[in-house]
């Protein structure tokens, strides 16, 4: 699979910190996003909480330094392959990802199946962004050790790009074994579910990129200065025998505002070439929506036109 044209992504809310009235703002944004030509729209994972969130904003800890959570430990948070599945009932072209998911609390055989299955039943839309998280309750509540993250990842991304690619899969490590397994189907995209890993540039990350990834997700120093990390980036899996040039990566676009605070979608796109030329081929934008389904199909399409000005 080559590196496709930029393309526009945005991210509707599955949480909030306290209990919403409903989740409908959430399937109408994706529907917009459909209808207006986004071409990704990603779901953030918590499966729990603890009460040290703190740990958000602790590099140390996997964190983002100067980063707060978005929810106390009660806020509600929607499982995001279960939401992505019905969200795909609700689309027909915008693509589906995770961004991120915490993999490695999932037993990968699961993890395997499910995303094949929403690949197929979505038509081959699925893109899976994971990382290892920064909260040792969620590990703890798995009964995983989250000293043992980083390699718990690696593992389960290993057991389901085995299974979703070979017709009798086979895998031996000191975590699992199995041998002449049957797994149908498989997903419909070749090389099975495109994999995004998050991560600072650091060895560990870095090569779990070079192993596994179609795409980057930044995290740390990289999100503020992504001309930095994609160089970064590159480099480091060049350095663990990938071909960087064959690794997608993602960006935020900086929003900018008038006087009278609506967006200026001119000013905001002409950010956009350059971090092209830079190497990045996703864009994540983030907008204020209004409720109205309409109204949100509007601003979006509007968004999608401005972009794809600068990139075409």
């Amino acid at each position: 699979m080559g590196i496709p044209d930029p393309q526009l992504t945005i991210q509707p809310i599955n949480f909030s910190a306290k209990p919403p009235d409903s989740w409908q703002k959430l399937i109408d944004t994706a529907v917009a996003a459909d209808v207006a030509g986004v071409d990704r729209i990603i779901i953030s994972d918590h499966v729990a909480f603890g009460d040290a969130l703190d740990a958000y904003g602790d590099p140390k800890q996997g964190g983002t330094a100067g980063g707060k959570q978005p929810t106390g430990p009660d806020g509600h948070w929607l499982e995001p392959l279960t939401t992505l599945s019905f969200l795909a009932g609700q689309t027909s072209r915008v693509r589906l990802g995770t961004a991120i998911l915490l993999a490695a609390l999932r037993r990968p055989a699961v993890l395997a199946k499910t995303t094949a299955t929403l690949d197929v039943l979505s038509g081959g839309r699925l893109d899976l962004g994971v990382g290892v998280g920064w909260q040792a309750a969620e590990y703890e509540a798995s009964g995983l050790e989250f000293a043992d993250r980083g390699r718990l990842l690696d593992h389960t991304l290993e057991v389901c790009q085995e299974l979703w690619t070979a017709e009798l899969a086979s895998y031996s490590s000191n975590e699992l074994t199995f041998n002449a397994l049957q797994a149908q189907p498989k997903p419909l995209q070749p090389g099975g579910v495109p994999i995004w890993v998050s991560g600072t540039v650091n060895p560990r990350a870095m090569k779990r990129l070079a192993t596994f990834g179609t795409g980057w997700i930044p995290w740390g120093p990289a999100v503020a200065d992504p001309m930095t990390g994609i160089a970064e980036m590159r480099a480091a899996v060049e350095g663990f025998g990938r071909n960087p040039a064959e690794i997608q990566a993602t960006c935020y676009i900086p929003v900018t505002k008038r006087s009278d605070d609506s967006v200026d979608l001119e000013a905001t796109m002409s950010a956009v070439p350059a971090l092209c030329d830079a190497g990045m081929t996703d864009f994540k934008i983030t907008l204020a929506l209004p409720a109205d389904r309409a109204a949100m199909t509007e601003i979006l399409s509007d968004a999608v036109a401005a972009f794809r000005t600068v990139t075409s």
